[in-house]
């Protein structure tokens, strides 16, 4: 079968992999209809992913068919349309036992520290796979993006009312938008493209963006009546904005990082102390999300499609993920069909 490995970074090749086996007990074999490309996968081909390793198959956002199953699987049935949760846990670790799964000590999430989905066919624990009656390939690949957007929201514990403010209008930006919406809060977003504003703006016409021309700490205020943001979701996985976006977290406020990078973030302590904030970080999500989430686009109450700006083939991988990883190419997501 088809699939393409990331062999070093800045070395993406096709090659014929070797069939997965039969579905063991408990597990699936799975046939891959479209791939989303990460900032994982982008960050990986440039060396620059933490806890990640060489060679790798990439691909973690899938929309998948189930096309075998083994022993004790009830979940899901042949032919189902599925999205994966790619973050395979151990269940037995300290984290697994208090319920708080995206952190195990062991994880291994696909396309990260195990091969993932940039190829034909694969092998996965049945009870990691979501099924739809309704939602197309398109759809189910875009779960995953969601579901960090989501897992985000609910670390810093959005409110109706409140003014939340979204740093970087990338994909996992656009989904703690849509996330921080259904829950009430007015959103504010933050990015220095303007481009992305401009998107942002027309897939979510409440919010309001701030000029990158302009000092944007000048403007939060004046919006805020000088209160500042009630809660900041840095989703841009850069030191820098990282390190900076406690200013824009009011009196008792919280700011919880999405984004991952590598290196060493800081911040004025005064600041984080006077303010009396809460810091989150926010790694992966719930088993619990993909469900719910795939249950509010079913319902009509999410609908990503829009977010699909950039389209290949699996063999045009290699071609196209490193074009598409500059930001001259204006992608927002970029979705891989294997039919």
């Amino acid at each position: 079968m088809k699939a393409v490995i990331l062999n070093e970074p800045g070395k993406l090749d096709l090659y014929e992999a070797p069939e997965p086996g039969s579905p063991g007990a408990g597990e699936a074999l799975i046939h891959v209809h479209r791939i989303g490309f990460c900032g994982t996968d982008y960050h990986a081909f440039h060396g620059r992913q933490p806890f990640f390793n060489y060679p790798r198959i990439l691909g973690h956002e899938l929309g998948v068919e189930v096309l075998a199953v083994g022993e004790w699987v009830s979940n899901i049935a042949v032919g189902d349309k599925c999205s994966i949760e790619p973050y395979l846990n151990c269940g037995s670790c300290h984290a697994c036992r208090k319920g708080r799964t995206n952190c195990c000590s062991n994880m291994k999430v696909l396309g990260v520290h195990v091969d993932g989905g940039m190829r034909e066919r694969l092998v996965v624990p049945a009870a990691k796979l979501h099924a739809s009656k309704t939602l197309s390939y398109d759809a189910l690949a875009l779960v995953e993006t969601l579901a960090i957007g989501a897992h985000a929201t609910d670390r810093v514990a959005v409110e109706k009312g409140e003014t939340v403010v979204v740093i970087g209008a990338g994909p996992i930006g656009l989904a703690a938008i849509q996330f921080a919406l259904l829950r009430g809060a007015q959103v504010i977003v933050i990015d220095r493209a303007v481009p992305r504003l401009e998107t942002c703006k027309g897939l979510y016409p409440a919010v309001v963006t701030l000029d990158p021309e302009k000092s944007f700490i000048d403007q939060l205020s004046a919006l805020s009546g000088g209160d500042l943001a009630d809660a900041v979701i840095d989703a841009t996985g850069n030191l820098a904005s990282m390190g900076g976006s406690l200013e824009y977290v009011g009196q008792t406020g919280r700011l919880v990082y999405v984004g991952l990078a590598q290196g060493e973030v800081s911040f004025n302590d005064p600041l984080f102390h006077r303010r009396e904030m809460t810091l989150f970080a926010s790694r992966n999500a719930l088993s619990k999300d993909f469900p719910e989430i795939i249950s509010s686009m079913e319902q009509g109450k999410i609908d990503p499609l829009a977010w699909i700006t950039h389209r290949c083939t699996l063999p045009e991988i290699p071609e196209k993920l490193p074009l598409w990883s500059e930001p001259k190419a204006g992608v927002i997501k970029a979705v891989a069909s294997l039919s």
